[in-house]
């Protein structure tokens, strides 16, 4: 090999790996160096007194619920100042924004230029002002009327010549009440084309977990962590993408529970834990948090577990009654003794191998399994985007099942989920697959009787946009383009839309990449003040426990639209 060769950088954009640095990992998550991280962005973004303002009502019960991730609130140890982490003080940041988006800017940019920037740099021109609309074949949007806007959505939906040539996407940052009045409009319209982002993150859980226990939720709850005596992290990372869940582990720790972490990676947040809301934290002492480390190979998640239920079973043989929970399985559980003989022919040796992890790591996970049934297994999308997600996640149920490990404080399922309110948004009826009994109800109440026939997913609905099956494309909030597979395929499926429609607070790539015609529709956020006719109004979410919360805006809006 020639040296020019050797010293070229292989990448997709290689002049991105020109300048990179090797430097030793972080050994703790959070601390100080976090809280002032967020107070640049979040008083980079707006005056002081918004930002105070902003950060004293997040996540507190009379005021809104954080637009970044689903992690439940604590009831028992709120703290009144700062219930929040940096990715929360971030996603306020950008909501709560004072920058705005007029007609002039538009005028001034065109959606060439834009297309030019980074994804970070178009979110932070601010929030859209105006209702904005795209000719077929200009450049720059214009602005619209909101009257005319609905016209312009109206007349592209009555002229399909069926309702199944429309998809109406919901991000998971819509509310419950903005949820069930767009499900009901698109039942009501005739399609069950329902793509959202819980396709792209959490389907698999779901599908699992209803399959195994009759609900497509987690059992376990925020109080569970304190009470558990074991709790496996498995396929995700909280330290980056749930960091408020370090102070529930950290209780858990505090009580005695053994923390067992299996990632690829070794992820600074579940090495160490620098809480900067203790005094231990701002003197800069971390908790540790993982007892046992598996550094795992990719997708070796299922051979892992059937080997520590082979295990375990082994224990049972020399121990009867003393390993396995047997009232619990007889009462709850079926398909014992099938799944017993299956599990009696595993070979030890090659599912070691198949997860990467030596047989005496595993050994010493079992022995501290093998005499504790408050066990809680959490996973993410580490877990969730495999091919084979669903048969993991069943593995996870089997093995708490085993144990008695379901429907008992200090024990459960958790699958953590992303996005703020993906699962309260599924609960409303945001589906492409909605259960009869929840049809059976919308016509009785509302008095027509909605479809029946499966909708578009994610995956299916950007196939049937590439395939002309679909022409009209409504988004209500997120970033379908960078969010989705394939982005330059997704790309060329949205352009051949005849109307691309974007329910938005900021810009964002998918305004960018349109139909025909466009139209983005400007809409308030979490932290936005709804004020009329006399009262100011709130909203609900659901959390990634299940539990329903009010959200109530406190902030003026930037724009009157």
């Amino acid at each position: 090999m020639k040296e020019e060769e050797i010293d070229e950088p292989k990448a997709e954009n290689p002049e991105e790996l020109r300048d990179l640095k090797i430097e030793k990992p972080s050994t703790v998550a959070a601390g100080l160096k976090a809280v002032y991280h967020s107070g640049q962005h979040v008083f980079g973004e707006m005056s002081v007194a918004r930002g105070v303002r902003a950060l004293l009502a997040l996540n507190q019960k009379l005021g809104f619920d954080c637009p970044s991730c689903a992690w439940p609130d604590p009831d028992d140890d709120r703290s009144a100042i700062a219930e929040y982490c940096e990715n929360g003080a971030k996603a306020v940041a950008d909501e709560a924004t004072t920058k705005s988006l007029r007609p002039d800017f538009f005028a001034k940019h065109s959606v060439k230029e834009l297309s030019d920037l980074d994804d970070y740099h178009i979110g932070k021109n601010g929030r859209i002002a105006q209702p904005m609309f795209l000719d077929e074949g200009s450049n720059h949007y214009r602005p619209i009327s909101w009257d005319d806007a609905f016209k312009k959505i109206a007349f592209h939906l009555n002229s399909l010549s069926s309702p199944n040539e429309a998809v109406f996407y919901t991000s998971g940052r819509t509310s419950n009440e903005a949820a069930f009045l767009y499900q009901l409009f698109t039942k009501e319209y005739g399609t069950n084309n329902l793509p959202d982002c819980s396709n792209m993150c959490h389907e698999s859980s779901g599908f699992a977990l209803a399959q195994a226990i009759g609900i497509g939720k987690g059992s376990a709850k925020l109080e569970d962590f304190y009470e558990a005596e074991v709790i496996i992290i498995i396929g995700q990372n909280p330290g980056t993408n749930h960091p408020r869940m370090l102070t529930a582990l950290q209780k858990g720790k505090a009580n005695g529970a053994t923390i067992i972490s299996v990632n690829p990676l070794h992820e600074t947040g579940l090495l160490g834990f620098s809480n900067p809301q203790k005094l231990k934290g701002v003197l800069g002492i971390d908790t540790k948090l993982t007892d046992i480390f598996l550094q795992i190979k990719i997708n070796g998640d299922q051979a892992l577990i059937k080997a520590i239920e082979h295990l375990l079973l082994e224990e049972e043989e020399r121990n009867p009654g003393r390993v396995f929970d047997h009232e619990f399985i007889k009462e709850h559980t079926a398909g014992y003794q099938e799944f017993i003989e299956q599990a009696k022919k595993y070979e030890l040796n090659y599912l070691a191998e198949a997860s990467g992890i030596s047989l005496h790591q595993i050994k010493e996970v079992v022995e501290v399994l093998k005499d504790k049934t408050k066990i809680i297994i959490c996973w993410a999308m580490g877990i969730t985007q495999h091919k084979n997600a669903v048969d993991t996640i069943r593995e996870f149920i089997n093995l708490l099942l085993l144990k008695g490990s379901i429907g008992k404080p200090g024990s459960g399922t958790c699958p953590v989920r992303g996005h703020s309110n993906v699962q309260g948004d599924r609960t409303v009826g945001i589906f492409d697959k909605p259960h009869p009994a929840l049809l059976d109800q919308i016509k009785k109440v509302f008095g027509f009787d909605p479809p029946r026939e499966h909708g578009y997913d994610v995956v299916k609905s950007i196939h049937a946009m590439f395939e002309g099956k679909a022409k009209v494309f409504f988004a209500m909030g997120g970033n379908f383009l960078s969010a989705t597979p394939d982005t330059n395929y997704t790309a060329e499926a949205l352009r051949r839309c005849d109307l691309t429609v974007h329910v938005s607070t900021k810009l964002n790539r998918s305004h960018l990449v349109h139909g025909k015609e466009a139209l983005i529709l400007p809409c308030l956020g979490r932290s936005d003040k709804d004020e009329h006719d006399g009262a100011v109004h709130f909203v609900s979410c659901e959390n990634s426990m299940g539990v329903v919360q009010m959200s109530k805006g406190v902030l003026k809006p930037v724009s009157d639209y």
